[in-house]
């Protein structure tokens, strides 16, 4: 039975909330950014860096930093109040990206569809997976734009779901001089704003 075979193999792989963090020593989650304390501790290196090699403009460059960390401090009382509010609220992703995001605000998604380029898993993998939907009632299913994966449809089609997008890399972003809060701002939203609108079961 080759779909039985397919689902076996992938099933611990992409089961939602079964799928492990890497944390060997070593590794490095290339989404640091989106903790805003990693973000102060590059701003304040970029400041130093950029100073030492243009003594001229150093006042420049630290009174900058030292407005970048003050909207950065704003913005992120903001956030934390907002996503409190929704910090119970289930989730789901198609990727581990934000973990550091979620560290900084409380937050845990419900469970992982870690589905592997454009290979499709098994009619019971897929079974599966909506089972934890089932189980989870009412809640978001989070993917990263541009391109939605295929099975999202498949997989909450009938389901009190709702799809939304998490742009971790900001590709609808124009690029700014406040580009990393608006890139913070908009994940609160995208994410809060889903969970804000369920339901409860």
């Amino acid at each position: 039975d080759h779909d039985h075979d397919h689902d076996h193999d992938h099933d611990a792989e992409a089961m939602a909330g079964e799928h492990d963090h890497d944390h060997r020593p070593g590794s490095l989650d290339a989404h640091l950014w989106l903790l805003p304390a990693n973000a102060r501790a590059i701003a304040e290196r970029m400041a130093e860096d950029l100073a030492a090699h243009d003594p001229q403009n150093a006042p420049r460059y630290q009174a900058n930093l030292v407005a970048f960390e003050q909207r950065l401090e704003t913005l992120d009382r903001r956030l934390q109040s907002r996503l409190a509010k929704v910090a119970d609220k289930p989730y789901f992703v198609f990727h581990e990206a934000y973990d550091y995001f979620e560290a900084a605000y409380g937050l845990s998604h419900a469970g992982v569809f870690a589905i592997s380029g454009e290979a499709q898993p098994g009619a019971r993998h897929v079974a599966a997976m909506r089972e934890r939907l089932k189980a989870a009632g009412p809640s978001c299913v989070f993917s990263e734009p541009p391109v939605r994966p295929r099975l999202a449809e498949t997989l909450t089609a009938g389901l009190p779901v709702t799809l939304a997008e998490l742009d971790v890399l900001g590709v609808e972003l124009q690029v700014g001089p406040q580009g990393y809060e608006q890139l913070l701002e908009r994940l609160a939203d995208n994410l809060a704003g889903c969970l804000e609108s369920l339901q409860a079961p």
